[in-house]
């Protein structure tokens, strides 16, 4: 594997995840989405979703909260909402 292609696939599950976080405020724009579901959907196991997080916490856009039990809900921040609405926004019927 080259180097290229490592950063390739990080920054692909980052803008996957970032994707699945956009359709979650769609559906409801303050409801958060449980850790285990947003694991689920992106298909990767709990400790890859956290780190994913973490990365995108670190940079502002996403908001994360974490129970001590283990649980734990994720939804995007102003600036991770204002994003994805550049990035994942319908072409304007023109």
């Amino acid at each position: 594997m080259h180097k290229e292609d490592k950063e390739d696939g990080i920054d692909a599950a980052l803008i996957a995840l970032l994707a699945l976080l956009w359709e979650a405020r769609q559906e409801a724009p303050e409801k958060p989405w449980s850790l285990a579901k947003l694991a689920k959907r992106a298909g990767v196991q709990m400790s890859t979703l956290l780190r994913q997080l973490n990365a995108l916490s670190s940079a502002g856009l996403v908001n994360v909260t974490t129970a001590e039990s283990g649980g734990g809900s994720a939804l995007l921040s102003a600036a991770g909402a204002d994003l994805c609405a550049t990035v994942f926004a319908a072409p304007s019927a023109q």
